[in-house]
């Protein structure tokens, strides 16, 4: 994440408590009295430090901050993520990636409906650039750029069998969006259609079943993407609500509407001692 987004509210807290301290932090169990098994959420904040132990199940970053790189401790996590115990319905190991529309600010931004030498079909139509370096951030461009960094996130930045990985997309106010929602929706829905893609019909070596889902808070979610119609491959997909201070908390949110129609609530994070904790909720 570019700012102090959800995600880098724990990795801060931890630099405060290093501050005070003067000690690296040792591995963490779930805090003192919680009996239900919970997993941990981690990316870069957390490259050289001890990871947690006895984790239910784990959500890797596989980008850096950005839509558009890479968690330099990707590998390392992902092996770490492996010695999750399970005993959730979620998958014992998850993904989670940065999600933006920065439009022309960005470093790149698509000129055609062409990505990694395929024609990508368009729902909203032909991203053209006119002869220009890059296309208007219109519908179609916006599409293609979602399309672009979900293909990048799957194919270029060392996950091993990403058609195995439930993903997880990562919307905050953090990172650069437009000011027009359904341009941001187009983005998404760009991302959600790749991982559909591959993701369909697929199984982890678990048995748990691979796909797409969203992660947000309400406030942050209505901001960025607002109403999505039901027509949107957007509905319906699972949702993890950041926001909670406790588990007590986390369990709460479990019952709170979903981001998007119909989309039921299956996971909850929670901070506690600059941590990232996450709960799975009951299935409905």
């Amino acid at each position: 994440m570019a700012g102090y987004g959800m995600k880098m509210a724990g990795a801060f807290l931890v630099f405060l408590g290093l501050l005070v301290t003067g000690m690296a932090p040792g591995a963490a169990a779930p805090p003192p009295g919680d009996k239900d098994p919970v997993g941990n959420d981690v990316s870069w904040p957390q490259c050289g430090k001890t990871l947690p132990t006895g984790q239910a199940f784990a959500i890797v970053g596989v980008t850096g901050g950005l839509a558009n790189n890479t968690n330099p401790c990707l590998a390392e996590q992902l092996s770490w993520a492996k010695s999750s115990t399970g005993g959730t319905s979620q998958p014992r190991v998850a993904l989670y990636v940065n999600t933006a529309n920065p439009g022309h600010e960005g470093s790149w931004w698509p000129s055609s409906n062409i990505y990694a030498n395929a024609n990508v079909p368009n729902p909203y139509g032909t991203c053209d650039s006119k002869g220009e370096v890059e296309g208007p951030v219109d519908l179609p461009c916006s599409y293609m750029y979602g399309y672009a960094k979900a293909y990048d996130d799957a194919n270029i930045r060392g996950v091993t069998n990403p058609g195995t990985y439930f993903w997880w997309l990562d919307v905050e106010t953090g990172n650069s969006w437009q000011t027009d929602k359904a341009l941001n929706r187009a983005t998404l829905e760009g991302m959600v259609n790749h991982f559909k893609s591959i993701t369909a019909g697929k199984k982890d070596s678990d048995g748990k079943a691979a796909g797409v889902g969203i992660y947000s808070t309400g406030s942050q979610w209505g901001t960025i993407a607002g109403t999505v119609p039901s027509s949107s491959p957007l509905t319906g997909l699972p949702s993890w609500l950041a926001g909670a201070k406790t588990l007590r908390g986390a369990k709460s949110n479990c019952s709170l509407p979903g981001l998007t129609p119909g989309s039921p609530v299956t996971v909850t994070q929670y901070v506690s001692a600059g941590l990232d904790y996450d709960y799975s909720c009951p299935t409905r």
